[in-house]
């Protein structure tokens, strides 16, 4: 009989048990083992705990039913991202998880109510995007539930308790045969003909051997680091925010169903809504402001009775320089960090996971694997970042030395060129591969302020009175969609009523 091959996870957070429930769902139980090694002192971090729609398909590609899921984590619904004051003080728009309208004679939308409002007024785009009018009237139902052709034109996330997160995976981990070991690494034993990794020797005087090791240690990157020294690709002068003061209050009612990020002097603040409690932290840059003055500027900005202390974190922006380093894959902070601006922190570990168990090697030789999975990592590092450099980048403040820093610093030649593209007639540069796509970028550079040059030719044919006749139908479709639907509060507590039945 083969000798099953070995996975050695060793983390303490969140990261470590998402890698657990899925290499247990998606890998065959008589091929492999899997050993977790939880070290208590490292912890969840739990900066954010808002999330993206591809949260939704990793729950559901590991087999967690969706009313469990926010029962369990105390989650509340999310259609996108409210931003306060990034454009310039007082400016307020909304990135949602949906399009803004449709093409038109085959014009993109965007182009069409360019040039309706140029002429006519077509008032603000987000008056023609589903989600961001779900959030205004604190509406919510799952796409496609009702006005089909309309609802199937946004997606939405989830905000969550991180801490209970951890605690539901790890009961779906161990029931499909997880071994849960708890201990500190003390020694990495090194395999001398080829440098991998041999096993670990931890603190209770156990030794773990693997064939493939899974770091999740946080910003430590006890494997991937210490061990490896895989490096670390600094952000810093990009993304200068580098400190966190994170605190929860009492939850608010009614629910909204969005994230916010305001604006403050050297960095932003977030509200992230749960059922039991409303979470908030103020991101900061330090070289521009101190601790107290950011913590004072967070309690002063906060909606409700504060429920804990404040929590104070440190983070390098930046990314692991190889990912997977001989045979070990670095997954969560240990692969990287990129600021919790557009809920990315859980992103980087589902990719990292996915990615992991589609390119497994087959052979002792993983080189082909390895450096096609670095190629991935490396490139979806980037693009997120690039697009959390637009939010600070793309700005009318002149306010602070910090705004005024990143107004006119040099940004990466990448997204210099993605900005230059779409300030000269609003083409929005596309790729195959990508977290933010086309409505995204759209949302932050007209929601901040960047209005393309010129209009672009395609639009030209267009005639305007057809065009206010379409834009005003699809307000009416909208307007429709939304009388429908219940309330935010309304639809979780459904959703929450179909698990007590089945309990």
């Amino acid at each position: 009989m083969k000798a099953k091959r070995r996975i050695v996870i060793v983390g303490g957070g969140t990261a470590d048990w998402m890698a657990a429930a899925a290499l247990s769902a998606m890998l065959p139980r008589q091929g492999f083992s899997i050993n977790l090694v939880k070290s208590e002192q490292i912890g969840i971090i739990g900066v954010g705990e808002a999330t993206l729609p591809h949260l939704r398909h990793f729950n559901d590609t590991i087999g967690i039913q969706e009313a469990e899921f926010v029962q369990a984590t105390s989650a509340t619904m999310k259609l996108g991202i409210e931003f306060v004051n990034w454009g310039d003080i007082g400016d307020r728009y909304i990135h949602p998880f949906g399009t803004f309208g449709h093409a038109i004679q085959g014009v993109k939308f965007h182009q069409a109510w360019r040039k309706l409002n140029a002429d006519a007024g077509a008032g603000e785009i987000g008056k023609y995007s589903l989600p961001v009018r779900m959030f205004q009237a604190g509406k919510f139902d799952i796409p496609g539930s009702i006005y089909r052709s309309i609802t199937l034109s946004y997606g939405y996330a989830y905000h969550f308790d991180a801490n209970r997160y951890a605690p539901f995976l790890r009961q779906i981990s161990e029931r499909r045969g997880v071994v849960r070991t708890e201990g500190d690494v003390n020694v990495v034993i090194p395999n001398p003909e080829n440098g991998e990794i041999h096993s670990i020797l931890l603190d209770n005087g156990a030794q773990l051997e693997g064939d493939f090791f899974i770091d999740c240690t946080g910003f430590r990157g006890v494997l991937i680091e210490q061990a490896l020294e895989a490096g670390y690709e600094d952000w810093f002068h990009w993304l200068p925010c580098d400190r966190t003061i994170a605190v929860p209050s009492a939850a608010s009612i009614p629910t909204p169903p969005n994230t916010r990020a305001t604006a403050h002097a050297a960095g932003w603040q977030w509200r992230i809504p749960l059922q039991h409690r409303m979470g908030n932290g103020h991101v900061y840059a330090s070289g521009f402001m101190d601790e107290d003055e950011a913590e004072s500027i967070l309690r002063a900005n906060i909606e409700g009775e504060l429920i804990a202390e404040p929590r104070p974190l440190r983070f390098t922006t930046g990314r692991r320089k190889q990912f997977w380093a001989k045979n070990c894959i670095s997954v969560g902070l240990a692969s990287g960090f990129l600021e919790p601006l557009e809920s990315t922190s859980i992103h980087p570990t589902q990719l990292a996971i996915t990615n992991f168990i589609e390119l497994l090697p087959v052979t002792s030789d993983m080189s082909r694997e390895r450096d096609e999975y670095n190629t991935i990592m490396a490139r979806e590092f980037e693009r997120v970042r690039d697009f959390l450099i637009l939010h600070y980048h793309v700005t009318r403040r002149q306010d602070s030395e910090f705004w005024n820093y990143v107004r006119t610093m040099e940004i990466p030649a990448s997204l210099q060129e993605k900005i230059d593209l779409y300030s000269a007639r609003g083409r929005v540069a596309r790729y195959q591969q990508g977290l933010f796509l086309e409505p995204s970028w759209l949302a932050v550079y007209l929601g901040q302020g960047l209005v393309p040059g010129q209009p672009d030719p395609s639009a030209a044919p267009l005639d305007l009175a057809d065009l206010a006749s379409q834009f005003k139908a699809l307000d009416q479709d909208i307007t429709a969609a939304l009388a429908s639907m219940p309330g935010h509060d309304h639809r979780l507590a459904e959703m929450l009523e179909t698990v007590s039945h089945t309990q």
